[in-house]
């Protein structure tokens, strides 16, 4: 398995619908198996192909609040939500952040349930019900598959915090990625060109 770099807002893929997968190949088992290993080194609680640069209708999870585990991956997922938008969760802030915008968090109202379907890495047919979290996670990598970050459902406010630390660190212009690493280098946020020249 690989430690994919994670694409960074601005990157085109971020931003344009995945397609569907139409075969479950080796490709596909082996994409899965690095987007697994990616998502718990950065670490992370779920991610979309997008954010690995590949337009694809995937996405793995790995949650545990302690009492649950609900971990997998789903291809060509629909999702249906319902239960009314919550501010809070359990009494926890509703603070969401992304790897696609690292470093950057802002309040966010998401369904409190989530149903997800689609199928596992083998084609059987798999349905969770989520909660909280879970349905929220759901959420938000579900929006990934359709060209959609966390930043475009917050509040204006949250927006423009946002776009103004993209914009420090010259990100939101086209591609850029950064890559998990046992410890954390500011260049691991540059953009590509940037990334070239450090690498010289």
């Amino acid at each position: 398995m690989t430690i994919l770099p994670i694409t960074i807002t601005g990157t085109p893929v971020l931003h344009t619908p995945a397609a569907l997968v139409s075969d479950i190949t080796d490709d596909i088992q082996n994409l899965i198996d690095d987007m697994v290993e990616t998502m718990h080194a950065a670490p992370g609680v779920g991610l979309a192909a997008p954010q690995v640069g590949v337009g694809l209708r995937i996405f793995v999870w790995h949650y545990d609040d302690g009492e649950n585990l609900s971990a997998g991956e789903v291809i060509n997922p629909t999702l249906d939500v319902s239960g009314g938008r919550e501010h809070l969760l359990r009494g926890e802030p509703d603070e969401e952040g992304c790897l696609s915008i690292p470093g950057e968090r802002a309040p966010l109202a998401r369904y409190r349930r989530a149903t997800l379907s689609g199928t596992d890495r083998h084609g059987n047919p798999i349905r969770v019900e989520a909660e909280g979290w879970l349905a929220r996670i759901f959420q938000h990598e579900f929006d990934h598959l359709n060209g959609i970050l966390y930043r475009d459902r917050v509040e204006r406010k949250h927006q423009r915090t946002i776009d103004q630390a993209v914009a420090e660190r010259g990100w939101g212009e086209g591609p850029a990625h950064w890559t998990p690493s046992a410890e954390f280098r500011e260049s691991d946020w540059l953009p590509e060109d940037d990334l070239a020249d450090s690498e010289e």
